[in-house]
C-alpha cells in the first residue's frame, strides 16, 4: 500500500514542483526587471515554500487521481499573488512599481473567474479545489489591504483581517461553522474588494474618493459578514430549521470556497461571507 501510495502521489508532486518553479522563476524575473530588495525576495521564497508544502500536504491527504485543469489555473493565480506578496514586501523599503503591481493583480483577480467555470465545465470540481481557490483569494485581499492601508490607514486592514478573524472565532464557537444559502449579494461584495482594492492601490484616484470607496467596500464587508452570523445564530437556535432543510445548496461555513457560501470563506474567498 505504501508503495501504491507513493506512486500515486508523484504526479501531484510534480504538479506542486512545477509550481514553487514558476514562483521562483516570476521572483527571478521580478528581481532581475525591477530589483527586489531583501525583504521582496525572502517574503517572495517563503511564500512560495509554504503554498508548496500547504498544498503537497493537501494533496496527500486528498486522494486526488490527479491535480486536473481547475487546480493548475489556481496554482497559476497563486504564484501571480506571491509576485504581489513581494511587491508589497519591498515597498516598504521603495518605492513599488505600481504598473506592474497592478498588472499582477489585475491578471490573477480575472483568473478568479476563470478556475472555478474551468472546474465545472470539466467535471473536477472538488473540495480541495475549492479551499485552495478559497485561500488564495483571501490571501490575496490581506495582501492588497496591508498595501492599501499604507496610504490610508491601518482601518483597512479590516477587510483582509475579518475572514481570518472569523475562522478563529468559529474554532471557539462551533455554529459559526453551520450551512449558509447562496447569496449573489455575498459573491458581488467579496469581489468587489479586490477589485476596490486594486483601483485604490494604482493610484488613479484622489485621496478622498479613494477612502470612500474603500470605506464603502468594507461598510458592505461587514454587513454580508453580519448579515450571514445573524443566519448561522437563528439555525443554531432552530429559528430557521424549517428554512435549512429547504435549502438543498447550503455548505457548512468553514469549508466553503468563493463560490461555495459562508463566512468562513467567501471573500472571494475572502470574505467568508
Amino acid at each position: 500500500m505504501a508503495l501504491n501510495n507513493a506512486y500515486d502521489m508523484r504526479p501531484l508532486r510534480h504538479e506542486t514542483a512545477v509550481g514553487a518553479g514558476a514562483q521562483l522563476a516570476l521572483l527571478g524575473l521580478l528581481g532581475t526587471a525591477i530589483g527586489l530588495g531583501p525583504a521582496g525576495w525572502l517574503t517572495g521564497l517563503a511564500f512560495g515554500v509554504a503554498t508548496w508544502a500547504a498544498l503537497t500536504r493537501a494533496l496527500r491527504r486528498s486522494w486526488l487521481e490527479s491535480f486536473g485543469p481547475a487546480n493548475r489555473v489556481t496554482l497559476a493565480r497563486a504564484t501571480l499573488v506571491g509576485g504581489v506578496t513581494a511587491l508589497v514586501a519591498d515597498s516598504f523599503e521603495s518605492p513599488p512599481p505600481v504598473t506592474v503591481l497592478v498588472a499582477l493583480t489585475t491578471v490573477a483577480l480575472i483568473l478568479d473567474a476563470v478556475d472555478g467555470k474551468v472546474a465545472r465545465h470539466t467535471g473536477t470540481s472538488s473540495p480541495l479545489g475549492a479551499r485552495f481557490d478559497m485561500e488564495v483569494d483571501a490571501f490575496l485581499i490581506l495582501v492588497l489591504s496591508i498595501y492599501v492601508a499604507t496610504s490610508l490607514g491601518p482601518w483597512v486592514l479590516l477587510i483582509g483581517t475579518m475572514r481570518y478573524a472569523f475562522v478563529a472565532a468559529a474554532r471557539v464557537l462551533p455554529w459559526l461553522n453551520g450551512a449558509l444559502p447562496p447569496s449573489t449579494a455575498r459573491k458581488t461584495v467579496a469581489a468587489l474588494q479586490g477589485i476596490v482594492l486594486l483601483v485604490v492601490g494604482a493610484g488613479i484616484l484622489p485621496v478622498l474618493p479613494a477612502f470612500g470607496a474603500v470605506f464603502a467596500a468594507l461598510a458592505l464587508l461587514m454587513w454580508s459578514f453580519g448579515r450571514d452570523i445573524r443566519w448561522l445564530w437563528r439555525v443554531r437556535d432552530g429559528e430557521a430549521a424549517t428554512e435549512v432543510r429547504r435549502s438543498p445548496e447550503l455548505s457548512p461555513a468553514s469549508n466553503r470556497p468563493q463560490a461555495l457560501q459562508t463566512p468562513a470563506n467567501s471573500m472571494n474567498a475572502t470574505h467568508a461571507a
